[in-house]
């Protein structure tokens, strides 16, 4: 089962990278001036860290979102050591979970996910649609096959270490929830394939953003605090202010 899109052959030296260029994002991100956005409108928003991280991770994305006036927080359950047990019934408990985190809320939530986190942002945003505003991944691999040798971690992860995850699976995480999905990826990725973080066709629903930063500093990028800022309003339209979208 191939990808959706072609996918090139990764760059090592991106990888390689991938912490320095985190680091100096980071840097950028501490001496930058303030970005100016609209003030939020209270909402929940919920964060999903990366595999292998928790909340620690996010933590400089949570803060930009409280700042606007967004009631964010994330996703309370430690570290993101990949699903337990049989996918559909682990998904179902942290949907009910999710859930209860947001019952004390009127307004619909906005998800976010970062990385393998972005995957568990998607599959809730379907299981949770009416309670949900919106659903913003960020690097997040769902377009990918099993053929795709550099996402080969994920099918390990959702298959609970197994060799290889059940081929419906791969097609079920590149069908997008039926609420307002935007993908937010980078040609410069050095962790998974920019091509498996776009979606076959864009629509009224779907939107994918390129930025320029590492996959290890995107929740801290530049680009993508505003971006999520600008999504996070009040009927944002397409994004056009100097990053490129399908």
């Amino acid at each position: 089962m191939k990808s959706s899109y072609p996918v090139a052959a990764r760059n090592p030296s991106l990888t390689l990278m991938e912490p320095f260029r985190a680091v100096m994002e980071l840097a950028f991100q501490q001496f930058a001036a303030p970005q100016q956005a609209a003030a939020g409108d209270g909402h929940p928003v919920i964060i999903f860290p990366g595999l292998g991280a928790d909340g620690t991770s996010v933590s400089i994305l949570r803060a930009r979102c409280q700042e606007l006036g967004y009631e964010a927080s994330d996703w309370g359950q430690g570290f993101n050591t990949g699903p337990r047990g049989e996918l559909d019934a682990w998904l179902e408990a942290l949907a009910d979970q999710i859930s209860n985190q947001l019952a004390k809320h009127e307004k619909p939530a906005t998800l976010i996910g970062w990385s393998l986190g972005g995957l568990y942002a998607r599959e809730l945003g379907k299981l949770l649609a009416p309670r949900l505003r919106q659903v913003i991944t960020i690097a997040t691999p769902f377009n990918g096959g099993a053929d795709d040798s550099s996402i080969a971690w994920l099918s390990s992860v959702l298959g609970g270490g197994a060799a290889s995850v059940d081929p419906s699976w791969i097609e079920r995480l590149r069908v997008p929830p039926p609420i307002r999905t935007t993908s937010i990826y980078s040609r410069t990725d050095g962790v998974v394939p920019w091509e498996t973080c776009r979606h076959d066709t864009s629509s009224g629903l779907v939107q994918d953003i390129e930025v320029d930063g590492s996959h290890m500093g995107m929740g801290w990028n530049q680009e993508v605090l505003k971006i999520v800022a600008d999504r996070l309003g009040p009927d944002p339209g397409p994004w056009l202010p100097g990053v490129g979208t399908t």
